[in-house]
């Protein structure tokens, strides 16, 4: 029997949910959180099979209007290049908020010729509930949306009803993928992403932002995979505050990072971290390829 399946972009501006969105749709995490901004760099697959249908959800990161260095504008790139040959695009809002970078994803969505779910997230956070439905009144004069569905990523609330839609929206075609797989993604890719993960959300405010981690040696064993990491900071002030004062911070990182990786490989993971110095690759298209942010076509 055919199912239904196809490719649905989620994008969104920085930190309205877009990763913790996938993951509980997926049942599972593939994507890293945090409350901090641009927390995802990369597109990543994440994908669902079920009796009716293969859904191959498109986490992007988020598009924002910065383009000061070379970071900024790949970020950029990788999300709107995902926009291209999507059958549906989920655009998620954060409730009662009505941003700048909002205004500038819905010019570019002028352009789409999908069908396009406005996804208007974070509804638990609410104070006041009574100011939702003229919100989502006031939203739908902006476009033609197929439908508006107000949900909390985080709480799964009214996940169903927006998958509903989305299947209903998707072609009839063969699977893509086997269905036991999950992302497109590596296991060391993933291992790189769960270690900035703990990064993010214990470092400051802008340092995540100066760091990238590359895995320089990851071989699984029947009982133990070793894994190495290098964190790249810009600059030597910068490696001092990864490390920690006696090194307590890498430390906790590492723990944090190797508790992690057991349970996504299912096995007891052995984790060594370095904290290494490239100046400024954070603004050099050379260093972004070199430390894997390719553009994806």
């Amino acid at each position: 029997m055919q199912k239904k399946c196809g490719y649905v972009a989620i994008i969104g501006r920085p930190n309205v949910g877009k990763s913790t969105l996938l993951n509980h749709l997926l049942g599972q995490k593939i994507s890293i959180t945090s409350r901090k901004p641009q927390t995802t760099r990369h597109r990543l697959l994440g994908i669902k099979t079920t009796e009716k249908a293969q859904i191959v959800y498109v986490d992007t990161p988020g598009i924002h209007q910065r383009r000061h260095n070379a970071m900024n504008r790949y970020l950029n790139r990788a999300a709107t290049g995902s926009l291209v040959g999507v059958d549906v695009v989920v655009w998620l809002l954060e409730a009662l908020q009505w941003t700048d970078e909002d205004k500038h994803i819905l010019s570019m969505l002028q352009q789409q010729a999908c069908p396009i779910i406005l996804g208007v997230n974070k509804i638990d956070k609410l104070q006041q509930k009574d100011l939702l439905l003229p919100y989502l009144s006031e939203m739908a004069e902006k476009r033609p949306f197929h439908s508006i569905m107000p949900i909390s990523a985080l709480r799964a609330e009214n996940l169903t009803g927006l998958e509903t839609d989305i299947i209903g929206l998707l072609p009839e075609n063969i699977p893509l993928f086997s269905e036991e797989q999950v992302t497109d993604r590596s296991e060391r890719f993933l291992a790189a992403e769960i270690v900035r993960e703990k990064l993010v959300r214990r470092l400051g405010e802008e340092l995540p932002y100066r760091l990238t981690v590359q895995i320089e040696h990851f071989e699984e064993k029947p009982h133990l995979t070793h894994i190495s990491a290098v964190i790249w900071v810009e600059r030597d002030s910068q490696k001092g505050i990864v490390i920690g004062k006696q090194g307590k911070m890498l430390k906790t990182i590492g723990e944090t990072a190797r508790k992690d990786l057991e349970t996504m490989l299912d096995q007891k993971v052995y984790l060594q971290l370095w904290v290494k110095v490239k100046q400024g690759w954070c603004d050099n298209d050379r260093s972004l390829k070199q430390l894997g942010y390719l553009d994806e076509k």
